[in-house]
């Protein structure tokens, strides 16, 4: 039976109500796990010196023989608030150089160090030298939700991030920020001016509900993100609060939402 290749990974966003993820994420093709963070306002997700540990621990012996975290994507220390992350990521980084050192019993494929960086932040550069000092393989995620265009943000994230660290480029389709065909263009010209090998793509699972809060994107509403971004790592954002079996079911089987 030929494998799916809907996507090949899946975000997970610790939080006190989705601290241990189960799902059938695999049977959309997916392999490999994106953990958005494993510290968070100073509070860590596995023993590391200089941390807090919660005091409910995810099961990663378990998480690590999931079929849909065959290869593991660490993220560091991040922050709920992300003014509070931007103005605090020396600390952060300090912090994810004690994550690294711990011992995971999953099969680490890279990091992700969780201080989003998007064109009005006048102050990014100042992560470059964080970022060297972090271990690679190394990735960082990038948005855009004030249209400069691909080229534009391509551009500008070459003038200063290291050239051994890869983006998440975060599609925008989740707050109706863009089409998934303008997003792929983004992905392109980041590709043309990067390289695709450090360009893969968030897209994003939910969607803006009026008055506020999100709700999981319909199978109508998310085959479209896949089917324009074939070609290259698609990564869901994020699979225990928006990508239920029901809607794996219903991408699988073709169902509209």
């Amino acid at each position: 039976m030929e494998r799916p290749d809907y996507a090949q990974g899946i975000v997970w966003q610790p939080d006190d109500t989705h601290a241990n993820p189960h799902g059938d994420w695999d049977a959309l093709g997916v392999r490999d796990l994106l953990v958005q963070w494993t510290a968070v306002d100073d509070e860590a997700l596995m023993p590391a010196a200089g941390l807090r540990t919660a005091s409910r621990l995810p099961d990663w012996k378990r998480i690590g023989r999931e079929p849909w975290a065959r290869e593991v994507i660490v993220g560091l220390a991040g922050r709920f608030d992300e003014s509070q992350a931007r103005a605090g990521a020396s600390r952060l980084a300090a912090q994810s150089l004690a994550l690294a050192s711990a011992r995971w019993p999953v099969h680490v494929a890279g990091w992700y160090f969780p201080v989003e960086v998007d064109p009005t932040w006048t102050r990014a550069a100042t992560l470059a030298p964080l970022l060297e000092r972090l271990p690679k393989p190394l990735w960082i995620s990038v948005y855009d939700n004030s249209n400069i265009g691909g080229a534009a943000l391509a551009a500008w994230l070459d003038t200063w991030l290291p050239r051994d660290v890869g983006v998440f480029f975060q599609d925008g389709c989740g707050d109706y920020v863009r089409e998934p065909a303008v997003a792929r263009g983004y992905a392109d010209a980041l590709a043309a001016r990067l390289g695709a090998a450090r360009v893969r793509i968030i897209a994003e699972a939910f969607r803006a509900m009026p008055g506020g809060g999100f709700r999981a994107a319909s199978a109508g509403e998310l085959k479209p993100q896949l089917e324009a971004y074939r070609g290259y790592r698609i990564y869901l954002f994020d699979g225990p609060h928006y990508v239920s079996p029901a809607l794996v079911r219903a991408v699988v089987k073709g169902a509209g939402g």
